[in-house]
């Protein structure tokens, strides 16, 4: 396993818990949420560049990386969704949206490696801002700040879904390559 790929694997392995403290919110503490969220958010900055520094980088490595990510912001946006913070909609959306991406990119393009588009990139990185919001607002005390935050995650993930459904139909009306 190369660097990049464990960097990667940490991210997966920090799924279920941070699904779990999203959806139960006394299953954590706030802080090791805090903590276990900015280390994905850390691991998935860093896989890709290890990845290139190291020569290692490659089409199955990036399918891990993005696979990774979809697991993880989906699973905790599920989460999110199942404690009401944001639309349920959103992560059936973003399942949707990453199965188009690698269904399009392998199949109708006939790429050998997944084929990205600019606001399918953006959302892919956005799509962690409601799951930061939220567990900064359970390290806020409780009150006004809390509950800024947390009506700004929930409206993060309309925002989000909006955009979810217009990068469906831009993918959907984009030629071939």
């Amino acid at each position: 396993m190369t660097v990049a790929h464990a960097l990667t694997a940490v991210r997966l392995l920090l799924v279920v818990p941070t699904t779990v403290a999203f959806a139960r919110p006394g299953f954590l503490d706030p802080r090791i949420l805090f903590v276990l969220l900015w280390a994905a958010i850390a691991t998935d900055y860093g896989d890709g560049k290890v990845a290139r520094m190291t020569g290692t980088a490659s089409a199955r490595g990036q399918f891990f990386d993005h696979g990774t990510d979809f697991v993880f912001v989906t699973a905790g946006l599920t989460g999110a969704a199942l404690a009401g913070l944001v639309t349920p909609i959103l992560p059936v959306l973003i399942t949707i949206a990453f199965s188009q991406y690698v269904l399009d990119s392998y199949w109708k393009d006939r790429q050998k490696q997944l084929r990205m588009s600019a606001i399918g990139r953006w959302n892919g990185i956005l799509y962690f801002v409601p799951l930061v919001l939220i567990s900064a607002s359970r390290l806020a005390s409780p009150g006004s700040v809390a509950a800024l935050l947390a009506l700004t995650a929930g409206t993060a993930g309309y925002a989000l879904a909006v955009s979810t459904v217009v990068s469906v139909i831009d993918r959907a009306v984009a030629p071939s390559k």
